[in-house]
């Protein structure tokens, strides 16, 4: 504890540090800036490079052993830190000799395991932050995981200007770079990272200004992207922008210190008040469990589907009620990972998210291509994919926030948001394919809003259906989707017909030259959306009353306190 009574280390010094790491955890983001680089140092064609990218998406999204890791060592988010590092380090140092030419040069499967390494490390940085800030902020889950993860998207652009102040024009020192960065970050930051059980009564405030100073990065760094654009920067001008930049990303340290000096600042007659609330609220549990146990079989049985109420209970008696309940458990309880995929909303869930972080993940993988086939130039493609940091950014930290304020507000159950993510990314899907000019401006802030919501409520989802004791293991398991569905659209449908499309040109790349060449893939794509919008819709039917009756029931109380 430091001078009168600060402690260094507290749940909002975790929150920032959290947020730290996550600004420079997303390098998977960049991949479309040092892609052309793998592409002519490697001598790749379009599917050898999806099939890179793919291997990128699997190790940035299958977390699965960081969420066993977090659960093995509860308690201890630097272990699953530290070991983000050493994977962060290994992958990006050895992709980058192999590219410096320091390595001879590695065969395309070699290569993808280098991007896998390097990749999954993100999986690790994300389920410490992500995990830690949902167990510090339980109340305010949609918010925490929308900062969370809004970082984490925004990380891409914070990477990119640091890396055009110190290395412009130098891809492989980029790549340096993402080796040595956030592995010296997390190395630094991981022991604040920890768990502390304190009452949240009064944390909205201060997470709001928090948001409001992740808002104003976002907004800066638009502001420096456009400009980069309209004018030319010089070196000089470059490092006074990261300067900048750099006093943004300190800011969070006044929330730290105005929100721990406000909590000692708290009367012990509150705290105590607190306490015998907490211990009435206990014994009313007790008392609720007692009957839901006293009631026959077939009514808890109906009440695990929707549930209901006693006196709204209206299930058949049969065999067909004792087959679906066998597949169904309930909700909101603190299911492990094997109870949860024995469900259909485990089920349901994932391909939702199939349809809309593949594709999502399918637009941003390809971007490059898709601007060299319409005639964009190297800085309008990089300027391309700085802004889908910053769309990313908003669909992520906005998602949460809006979806936490209408389920306070209404009970509205998150899942709705998603099925209404779907429907956008599927207009944005078909404004690409249009080939018109400044179609691949508008789709692709239709698609990274939309994709970075996807990422900010699923979690949330995840965490509410099946509760808190395997989140991190659930949710990285549901986040396999992504690589999945990217799989399938990025490689074996964008970059196929791609391939088909395309012509060998005078240095022997494989190269296609208008709308035509992905115009198909997006039709595609706009179809898969429409498809998962519909499963989302079920999701959202199946957990409505949820929602209604015990999320938004929970939160009254909390609020009320």
């Amino acid at each position: 504890m430091g001078p009168g009574g600060f402690r260094p280390r507290s749940k909002w010094a975790a929150l920032a540090a959290s947020a730290w790491i996550q600004c420079a955890a997303g390098a998977s983001y960049c991949f479309g800036v040092y892609s052309p680089l793998l592409k002519a140092s490697q001598g790749y064609d379009q599917s050898t490079l999806d099939s890179v990218a793919f291997f990128k998406d699997v190790g940035a999204n299958v977390g699965v052993l960081s969420g066993i890791l977090y659960s093995a060592f509860p308690g201890r988010p630097w272990t699953v830190l530290a070991a983000g590092a050493v994977q962060c380090l290994a992958g990006y140092l050895l992709m980058w000799l192999s590219v410096a030419g320091v390595l001879p040069r590695p065969p395309p499967l070699l290569m993808c395991l280098y991007m896998l390494l390097a990749a999954h490390a993100q999986t690790f940085f994300n389920t410490a932050d992500v995990v830690t800030a949902v167990e510090n902020f339980p109340d305010s889950r949609g918010t925490v995981i929308g900062i969370m993860k809004g970082f984490l998207g925004l990380s891409g652009a914070i990477l990119i200007q640091i890396y055009r102040a110190l290395f412009d024009g130098k891809p492989s020192s980029f790549l340096l770079m993402l080796a040595l960065l956030p592995t010296l970050l997390t190395l630094l930051l991981m022991f604040f990272v920890e768990v502390h059980k304190t009452n949240g009564g009064r944390d909205k405030k201060f997470l709001d200004v928090f948001s409001l100073i992740a808002l104003t990065i976002a907004g800066y760094l638009m502001l420096v992207i456009i400009g980069e654009r309209i004018m030319t920067v010089g070196s000089e001008a470059r490092i006074l922008i990261f300067l900048m930049l750099l006093l943004l990303l300190m800011s969070p340290l006044i929330i730290v210190v105005k929100a721990q000096t406000k909590e000692l600042k708290i009367p012990a007659e509150a705290s105590c008040d607190a306490r015998i609330r907490l211990i009435e609220d206990i014994n009313s549990l007790q008392v609720i469990e007692e009957r839901k146990y006293s009631q026959p079989a077939a009514e808890r049985s109906c009440m695990k589907h929707d549930h209901v109420g006693p006196d709204e209970i209206s299930c058949d008696n049969g065999h067909e009620r004792y087959n679906e309940e066998k597949f169904l458990l309930p909700m909101g309880e603190n299911l492990n990972l094997l109870q949860a995929i024995w469900t259909y909303d485990f089920w349901l869930l994932f391909l939702a998210m199939a349809c809309g972080m593949g594709s999502g993940l399918a637009t941003v993988n390809n971007i490059s291509q898709i601007g060299g086939s319409l005639g964009y130039t190297s800085m309008e493609t990089s300027t391309l994919v700085s802004l889908w940091s910053i769309w990313n950014f908003l669909g992520r930290f906005g998602a949460g926030y809006i979806s936490d304020y209408f389920l306070r507000l209404r009970g509205c159950a998150r899942p709705l948001f998603i099925a209404a993510t779907l429907a956008i990314m599927s207009v944005g899907h078909v404004t690409i394919s249009s080939g018109f000019p400044g179609s691949l401006h508008v789709g692709s802030v239709l698609i990274g809003v939309c994709y970075g919501s996807q990422w900010a409520l699923m979690p949330s989802i995840t965490s509410e259906i099946f509760g808190l004791r395997h989140f991190g293991t659930i949710f990285n398991t549901v986040a396999i989707a992504s690589p999945f569905g990217s799989y399938i659209l990025s490689v074996r449908v964008v970059g196929y017909i791609y391939d088909m499309e395309s012509s060998s040109s005078s240095t022997g790349v494989q190269e296609c030259m208008g709308r035509h060449c992905f115009m198909l893939s997006f039709l595609i794509m706009a179809s898969v959306s429409v498809f998962g919008f519909a499963v989302a819709l079920a999701l959202f039917y199946r957990t409505r009353r949820f929602y209604k009756q015990v999320v938004y029931a929970r939160l009254q109380t909390s609020f009320v306190e």
